[in-house]
């Protein structure tokens, strides 16, 4: 019950940022849109695949949830630095409470604009089937690993260092080292083993399996992502206790 009401209040602050709430629903949309218009232009003869909707979908679906680690990392430092959260912390409320208070609201978002991105591509080419139920759900799971980011981040920084990390830093490495905008495979060497050790290209890769059907392909990579998930989970439950209890960390 102190969860769900929590989970509301939440809910309503988010609704009330509208400007952030457009870019994280509205930028995959757009860079759908502009992407497509360039891979429409390439001529046939190239062969080039980088833009086609079957690698650009899973890519942007991705990328919209990056913007999950700004929507909870603002609102929890946001909360921190003022006199709301001192007054909650005097409630019989543990750190985990509050963890999945701000995470409930923010995994609804996620299956909200999971189901925009790919529907939208459908408009562009995406083969629409019955795989894109999973695909959805698939990605709004991903995205907690975002959204455990940002309350990792908002336990321990204000707004504004919050908002430069989670908001540039966060969201462009997620994007490169996903292959989103540029392929890994095309690069190669040491940038694409590095992405290969983090979670960002194995999430649009297990996004890709199950529109693709292919579920055995998507179980491997989507335990990095669910692995790394927990580790960033467990973290952020433990910064938050300690500012909890007034400790520093």
């Amino acid at each position: 019950m102190r969860i769900t009401l929590f989970a509301k209040r939440n809910t309503k602050e988010i609704l009330r940022d509208t400007t952030n709430l457009f870019f994280g629903l509205g930028f995959p949309l757009i860079l759908l849109v502009l992407l497509s218009v360039i891979n429409a232009s390439i001529p046939a003869e190239a062969n080039n695949t980088m833009f086609s909707i079957e690698n650009l979908a899973p890519g942007l679906a991705m990328f919209g949830t990056a913007f999950m680690a700004l929507f909870s990392g603002m609102l929890l430092s946001k909360d921190r630095t003022s006199s709301f959260l001192m007054r909650l912390f005097a409630s019989p409320m543990t750190s985990l409470d509050f963890i999945l208070g701000y995470t409930l609201p923010l995994f609804v978002m996620a299956l909200a604009q999971a189901a925009i991105t790919l529907f939208a591509s459908c408009f562009a080419g995406l083969e629409l089937t019955v795989n894109l139920l999973p695909a959805i759900l698939v990605t709004a799971l991903s995205s907690l690993l975002f959204v455990g980011f940002g309350l990792l981040f908002g336990s321990l920084m204000n707004e504004k260092a919050v908002g430069g990390i989670c908001g540039a830093a966060l969201t462009n490495v997620a994007g490169w080292l996903s292959g989103v905008f540029i392929p890994l495979d095309l690069i190669g060497g040491t940038f694409k083993n590095v992405a290969d050790i983090l979670p960002f290209y194995h999430s649009v890769q297990a996004i890709k399996a199950t529109l693709s059907g292919d579920f055995a392909e998507l179980m491997p990579h989507f335990g990095i992502v669910l692995a790394y998930t927990v580790v960033v989970f467990v973290l952020a439950v433990i910064a938050f206790q300690r500012k909890m209890n007034g400790n520093k960390v």
